[in-house]
């Protein structure tokens, strides 16, 4: 019982990681169109532009866009309180080719149907979202490159 508590805290937290992430929105852009393929990977860049993964870092661990750190433990020792949730990203471009890496960014429930992690370029099919947010990415189509980048660095 004192597990399944603290895993709706740890979802409860995430929630709340992702309210506050998709409160800054991204900026109003066209929306890019990608082809997911075997339900595994989105092969194709979205900008075909490539990802900086300088940026990428950047993003990744501003508490206001990607919010890594709220759910996963990653390779940032100048940032504390890395989240437990997910999984440890410290080796995950070991692990994934970009494509896998941009649909678990994109939209993490085509591979998880249960996952806690939100889709971060899934402007569509949301439920109960305030009308300043309806229809905007929480990642621009170049910051969902430039997280790739940077996460593809982590071997």
């Amino acid at each position: 019982m004192a597990w399944h508590k603290l895993s709706v805290l740890r979802a409860a937290i995430c929630g709340a990681a992702f309210v506050t992430s998709i409160a800054s929105g991204a900026a109003a852009e066209e929306f890019v169109a990608f082809k997911i393929v075997d339900n595994d990977t989105i092969p194709q860049s979205l900008t075909g532009t490539p990802g900086d993964p300088v940026r990428g870092r950047e993003v990744a661990i501003n508490r206001k866009q990607g919010n890594c750190l709220a759910c996963h433990k990653m390779p940032i020792p100048e940032q504390p309180f890395h989240g437990e949730v997910g999984p440890d990203l410290s080796s995950v471009g070991g692990g994934y080719s970009e494509g896998e890496l941009r649909l678990r960014i994109v939209n993490p429930k085509i591979v998880n149907p249960d996952t806690f992690m939100p889709a971060f370029y899934r402007p569509f099919g949301l439920h109960r979202v305030s009308k300043n947010f309806q229809g905007k990415t929480i990642l621009t189509a170049q910051q969902v490159e430039d997280v790739v980048a940077y996460l593809a660095t982590l071997k």
